[in-house]
């Protein structure tokens, strides 16, 4: 547990910054910092408790944002749907850079990367560690985002020998609660009626509900050393989009349908190991099962 910290998270507007701002205010002191393009979602973010202030992180400008934070929580990313990589690397990497010599008094910083980091195996059932080779997964929503993480992660390493401030890179894997991620986007597609797409079959992820994300976020920040310490931040349970989706069709009453549309290039299979993660924050609390069946209590009427 974190408590009478001042903390500071990136991007708190986002799927995973929001609620972990909320958990993380109850204790502490914490700031988020964010563009801010739509004022609701600033509202939204200071109405949980947590002291906002407008920048830009490419453009290293940070406003009159403090530098006395004691814990850093970097979690916004640029996902640009075209292929700009000059923009998301600016953003991603270059952006890190900036915003962790702002923030080099802090105790420690988290660094969120994600599993689009590795190199695409043909295995579906390869189990990614942390040493596996790094590459372009060839992401058709974001294609600059693999590259561009890859560098953040570069920079990241960089500032932590530089400023002399521990970090830990953390690769987040399929995440969800009841305010989105891949699971529950499936989710709210089964339950419509709506057809649900997959790159391959079977497509394995390893799923983490945002209440372990909450819980893990002390434990991780304290296993933040100098080189950066990098830890794959997934959940303890292999489970396949086509496991999941049948079980969103039990728990809605219908037939889900699922299209599989390969796309070459992408890897087989995203499941994470969880080895290093679990040895530092103990295994998850809650089960795939639990937590998908939660989000969908959470989401019908």
């Amino acid at each position: 547990m974190l408590s009478d910290e001042k903390i500071l998270i990136t991007g708190p507007a986002g799927q995973i910054a929001f609620p972990l701002a909320e958990y993380l205010a109850r204790d502490n002191e914490v700031w988020g910092i964010a563009r801010f393009g739509n004022p609701a979602t600033r509202d939204e973010v200071e109405a949980v408790g947590v002291t906002t202030r407008t920048g830009d992180l490419g453009g290293g400008d940070f406003g009159d944002l403090p530098d006395d934070f004691t814990y850093v929580l970097h979690l916004a990313a640029l996902m640009a749907p075209d292929k700009d990589y000059d923009e998301a690397i600016r953003v991603n990497a270059e952006g890190t850079g900036l915003l962790l010599a702002h923030c080099r008094k802090a105790k420690a910083a988290l660094v969120m990367s994600t599993q689009s980091v590795y190199h695409a195996h043909e295995d579906p059932a390869h189990v990614f560690v942390e040493a596996d080779p790094l590459g372009d997964v060839h992401s058709l929503h974001s294609p600059p985002y693999s590259i561009s993480k890859i560098a953040e992660e570069a920079v990241a390493r960089y500032c932590a020998r530089q400023l002399d401030l521990p970090v830990v890179i953390a690769r987040m894997n399929a995440s969800y609660s009841a305010r989105g991620g891949l699971p529950t986007q499936h989710l709210i597609a089964v339950a419509a009626g709506n057809p649900v797409s997959t790159r391959w079959d079977p497509c394995y992820y390893s799923p983490i509900h945002q209440d372990d994300i909450n819980a893990q976020a002390a434990a991780l920040l304290g296993a933040a050393t100098v080189p950066a310490t990098i830890v794959n931040w997934a959940g303890d349970d292999p489970v396949t989009v086509q496991q999941w989706v049948a079980y969103f069709g039990e728990l809605a009453g219908v037939t889900p349908t699922l299209n599989v549309q390969p796309i070459d290039g992408t890897s087989r299979g995203s499941i994470a190991s969880s080895d290093k993660r679990a040895a530092i924050t103990g295994p998850c609390a809650v089960s795939w099962k639990d937590g998908l069946r939660r989000v969908y209590d959470e989401l019908n009427p």
